[in-house]
């Protein structure tokens, strides 16, 4: 939580610089985008976060990803079951053709379930109410604003829920793993949410979710590619509902009906 902490805090410099060289500041002194960046920080910035790092000390990153996969669930419950908002049955495929291939990259590495799969269960039923709440915010706000203040806002509750939890921030670590909180601001709590907030305000949350699902797919190139971890017959198995879930949640494959 120190890391997530510090990264957070890293991140919300990089989101002011870039609403300060838009001269977006402006739109701080709407009251309404105050009230939807409460929730967001709550539900994603604060007990999203929290959980899914807190969850990572006590379980495997592969039991994470698989339990992780459960919010494409928890997003259409929200999104298309509670909301009513259109999902066509392309989407419904694909999403479920995605979901199967990310199961089959990670559950050859699950193994038993434990209390840190418990919190990571819990982050996927906050993400899709902040979701929401950022869809409404992009309307009257700009990206990098919104991110500005979830970011500003999240850290020092995420510092002080580290030390709830007896996590003490430390200057020899900070310094030991300086460049990875560094890439964490700028790539993962930066860029990443930059393109995430652009894209869930063009397509669905649900369709969003299911086609981040490739993500370990992604990670397993990289594994190949950097430390030479060859891919073994059910990752590679996984591209083909790969493939075909891009290829309907993307609108290039129809179904007749």
């Amino acid at each position: 939580m120190i890391s997530l902490a510090l990264s957070t805090f890293l991140a919300s410099i990089i989101f002011f610089a870039i609403a300060l060289y838009r001269k977006k500041l402006h739109e701080l002194k709407n009251p309404l985008l105050w009230k939807y960046i409460i929730g967001i920080t709550v539900f994603i910035g604060i007990l999203y976060y929290a959980f899914g790092f807190y969850g990572l000390t006590k379980t495997t990153a592969g039991n994470a990803s698989i339990i992780g996969l459960f919010e494409v669930f928890t997003s259409f419950v929200l999104f298309h079951i509670i909301r009513k908002e259109p999902f066509s049955l392309e989407s419904k495929v694909g999403s479920a053709l995605m979901i199967l291939g990310a199961a089959t990259v990670l559950f050859p590495n699950f193994s038993s379930i434990n209390s840190g799969d418990f919190f990571i269960f819990l982050a996927t039923f906050c993400a899709p109410l902040g979701n929401l709440l950022q869809q409404k915010a992009k309307k009257i706000s700009s990206t990098e604003t919104i991110l500005f203040l979830r970011s500003i806002i999240a850290a020092p509750f995420i510092l002080l829920l580290a030390y709830v939890f007896k996590q003490n921030l430390e200057l020899p670590q900070i310094k030991d793993s300086f460049i990875f909180l560094v890439i964490n601001g700028i790539f993962i709590l930066g860029l990443s949410k930059i393109l995430w907030l652009e894209g869930i305000s063009r397509i669905s949350v649900t369709k969003s979710n299911a086609l981040s699902s490739i993500a370990p797919l992604f990670t397993l190139f990289f594994a190949w590619l950097i430390f030479s971890q060859a891919p073994t017959v059910w990752q590679i198995a996984s591209l083909i509902p790969f493939f075909f879930g891009v290829l309907f949640l993307t609108d290039n494959l129809k179904l007749k009906y």
